[in-house]
């Protein structure tokens, strides 16, 4: 089944954390390594992420820098690339943020028992996104992102998005920006949860890129399967 090449990104602590358990939220990357991401951003068709992270980190999505902004529209798209929220509930807040900045269109995927309540959950907000029915889990949504053109897909958290990609074997590309800290509370959220991960001990990772950037760390690994998807 088609799919997008898909790249995950994430910015963790030495401790595997990706925010403390404070209300606000831990910044962990340096503005290099936000630059250095938001062009991944500008490279991209699409950026994923889950209704949990639309909650806490409220983002907007876009592209940042106007040069690249203007790049994009150069080529023929979009400035900004689609927007894309995985909410199996369909329980995310029509006026967040990820759904009001920008012109790029806004994509839903939500479980097939929510979708006709957050059909009328948006319209009722007056929403611009368009809920889509998720069908048969995380190789449908992809299936169907695929289907609407995007060839290259960002996944940019929160855990659980994580794991489930790392587990269902759908990562072609992980990067990893590793903040020169330790957050060192229990509570905090990590990259990934349990799981039975597709590139385990068994089949572990190939690094194809480790460099510093300022005090961090970028590190980039490919699943065993990508060099074929390349």
């Amino acid at each position: 089944m088609p799919r997008p090449y898909t790249l995950l990104s994430c910015a963790v602590s030495l401790d595997g954390r990706i925010d403390d358990a404070g209300p606000e939220r831990l910044r962990l990357s340096s503005p290099e390594d936000f630059d250095e991401v938001d062009e991944l951003r500008a490279g991209c068709d699409a950026i994923l992420v889950g209704a949990g992270t639309v909650r806490s980190d409220d983002p907007r999505l876009l592209v940042r820098s106007p040069e690249r902004r203007s790049r994009r529209l150069a080529q023929g798209r979009a400035a900004d690339p689609v927007k894309v929220v995985l909410s199996e509930r369909g329980g995310v807040d029509p006026a967040a943020r990820v759904f009001t900045t920008g012109d790029a269109a806004t994509l839903v995927y939500v479980g097939s028992a929510a979708h006709r309540d957050a059909v009328r959950h948006f319209a009722e907000a007056g929403g611009g996104a368009e809920i889509v029915e998720a069908g048969r889990g995380l190789g449908a949504v992809l299936a169907d992102l695929a289907a609407r053109g995007v060839e290259r897909l960002l996944v940019e958290g929160g855990t659980g998005v994580h794991t489930r990609f790392l587990t269902e074997g759908l990562a072609d590309e992980l990067r990893v920006a590793v903040a020169p800290f330790l957050v060192g509370d229990a509570d905090a959220p990590r990259f990934v949860g349990p799981g039975a991960f597709a590139d385990g001990p068994d089949h572990p990772m190939r690094l194809a890129e480790a460099r510093a950037l300022g005090d961090m760390a970028i590190l980039r690994y490919l699943p065993q399967t990508t060099e074929s998807r390349r």
